[in-house]
């Protein structure tokens, strides 16, 4: 209940988005090529940065 309303952190916001760009990479694979590559090309920036973000932590 308390955790409502908490933010997220900047680490968790990357992998939520990271996860919702493979799902969206996977689904267009199945009708469009060309934007699935594109999709999963920036799911890899944002892994990039995840890395970083990591590395910082550290």
């Amino acid at each position: 209940m308390f955790g409502l309303f908490k933010k997220k952190s900047k680490l968790d916001q990357l992998r939520d988005q990271y996860a919702k760009l493979q799902k969206e990479a996977f689904d267009l694979s199945k009708t469009n090529r060309q934007l699935a590559d594109q999709k999963t090309a920036k799911a890899e920036e944002v892994a990039k940065e995840i890395e970083k973000l990591k590395q910082e932590e550290d």
